[in-house]
């Protein structure tokens, strides 16, 4: 098993929602974070005054996927988020020893 955690621009959520759920993954947690990376914020006006934004809006999606989904998944996440321009975001993939659903008592891919 592995966790995909992509950090997107906000209007892109529902693109990379749709892609994901056309693929058959049923679940992800959305989060709204603030950050930066190499776009190092931005300066915005308010009432004559600029000010400048060092952190900014993003959304962060987490799955956790069977190895034969990442793959496909990591392809569909940067397809559909991409816009070609700084900011874009970040897709980290990492290993997920145990997955266990509480209700059911179910391990391993069997509980995803």
């Amino acid at each position: 098993m592995k966790k995909v955690e992509c950090i997107i621009k906000p209007f892109k959520l529902d693109d990379v929602k749709a892609a994901i759920t056309e693929m058959g993954i049923s679940g992800m947690t959305v989060s709204e974070v603030r950050g930066f990376g190499r776009q190092k914020g931005h300066t915005e006006l308010y009432r004559g005054a600029e000010y400048q934004i060092d952190f900014i809006p993003k959304i962060k999606i987490e799955l956790v996927l069977g190895d034969d989904q990442v793959d496909a998944v990591v392809a569909a996440i940067e397809r559909e988020a991409s816009t070609g321009r700084i900011g874009d975001g970040k897709i980290f993939v990492s290993a997920i020893e145990q997955s266990i659903r509480i209700r059911t008592g179910e391990s391993g891919e069997d509980s995803l």
